[in-house]
């Protein structure tokens, strides 16, 4: 989602007349996109600020901005820490920034009010040549106690499904053969009688496009209609991501995540039963306030039942603004520590474990272009989401080939082209 929105950003500047230039030291403008989901993502903008700062002493014309979620949440007072920042504009104001530059009037250096972004007026972006990005809905009603998502991005509004649809042909026309939908949870999405499974097979009879994604999913919204749907149509690659974050029923009732491990485990469960070939990816917090060891081992447990093909993990920490910042951040970092390693290493195991069921498979993969590491290898990507490598000279980026996997570890596969008899 950052990167549709960068990419949208973008093109509306250059529609006004700017031009991208290959290196920062030459812009007139710097913008950053910031995410607040983490304390380390806003670490992170405030030390780009500071690296960028000696290009505004150079160039006292140049103008910064900071956009979007960081942003969103701390509007003026960004300003105020970094007096260098020309534009502060959040979540529902960042693509009105040329206006803001060239001072059309209602504009202003900070502007954070929610109610002024027209999600029709946000464009479908290409990642690259053959890959893009379409953002179905925008926002999250969900207010989980931990995440700050629903106070910096807003309510959930959606895109109209024929928009949708319309998006993605006008993608496929261009060259792009993978699309993947964007939202905060695209389960919940609804557009008149129109849900998540019925958008899905829509786009995917319509539009003409070969490989279609789609993230995030909440488990209290992901039905069984959608499984049938992504069963039944060979167009939908068989990834799904599905956040479990924690392990108790007690620890996810204080996250409010408004399911139980029950049910999140009969999903599961539903999933592996029709899809024949699926890969799951999860989310995963521990050390969350008063969490107890006995309930880390039960988040511990749900990983080794379900067996993840990969898992981003994280120890809490406390997120100003949300709902959990006002809980006693009770579990020593130490512990926190503890418990996020053990935790990696177990799935880095089931990780190298569920790649090795790739070996002596074919999976049909997109061509990306040539490894960063082994420039005699070209990267592509398989239909449940792995990176695999294998060497193979002249092929063109965008193209999907058979690539037989003749060995795996727990991040990357290694295949070969199959070649035609």
């Amino acid at each position: 989602m950052n990167l549709a929105d960068s990419s949208t950003l973008a093109s509306s500047l250059i529609t006004r007349g700017y031009r991208r230039v290959a290196d920062e030291k030459d812009a007139d403008l710097i913008v950053l996109n910031t995410c607040s989901v983490r304390e380390k993502a806003e670490s992170r903008v405030f030390g780009r600020l500071g690296e960028i700062y000696k290009y505004k002493r150079e160039k006292p014309y140049m103008k910064i901005a900071v956009v979007r979620c960081m942003a969103q949440r701390l509007a003026d007072e960004l300003i105020k820490k970094v007096p260098h920042v020309d534009y502060v504009l959040g979540t529902d104001r960042l693509f009105e920034l040329p206006d803001a530059i060239e001072g059309i009037e209602g504009t202003s250096s900070v502007m954070t009010a929610f109610g002024h972004e027209n999600i029709d007026m946000i464009e479908p972006v290409k990642e690259s040549p053959y890959s893009g990005f379409v953002t179905i809905s925008r926002g999250c009603d969900n207010f989980c106690t931990y995440c700050i998502v629903p106070y910096v991005r807003g309510k959930e509004r959606s895109h109209s499904d024929d928009y949708i649809v319309d998006a993605v042909k006008k993608m496929v026309d261009e060259g792009v053969v993978e699309a993947t939908l964007l939202g905060q949870n695209v389960n919940s999405y609804k557009f008149g009688d129109t849900d998540f499974p019925k958008l899905l097979s829509r786009v995917s009879k319509e539009s003409g496009i070969k490989r279609l994604r789609y993230m995030t999913s909440h488990p209290k919204d992901l039905s069984k209609r959608l499984v049938d749907v992504m069963a039944e149509d060979p167009t939908i690659m068989p990834h799904i991501h599905l956040p479990v974050q924690a392990g108790s029923n007690r620890v996810l009732q204080k996250m409010g995540r408004i399911y139980t491990v029950e049910h999140y485990l009969k999903i599961i469960e539903y999933i592996k039963k029709n899809l024949p070939y699926v890969v799951l990816t999860t989310d995963i917090i521990v050390g969350y306030p008063t969490e107890t060891e006995e309930e880390y081992e039960a988040t511990l447990k749900v990983v080794s039942e379900v067996q993840y093909d990969s898992a981003f993990m994280f120890r809490y920490s406390v997120r100003p603004g949300t709902e959990a910042a006002k809980f006693i951040d009770d579990v020593p970092e130490e512990d926190k520590i503890r418990r996020l390693n053990k935790l990696i290493k177990m799935q880095q195991k089931i990780s190298y474990d569920q790649n090795q069921r790739e070996v002596n498979q074919v999976r049909f993969s997109l061509i990306e272009g040539y490894s960063k590491r082994n420039p005699e290898k070209m990267r592509a990507r398989t239909d449940g989401n792995k990176t695999v490598l294998f060497e193979a000279q002249g092929l063109d980026e965008g193209s999907i080939v058979p690539v037989k996997i003749l060995a795996a570890d727990a991040f990357t596969l290694h295949g070969e082209i199959v070649k035609p008899n």
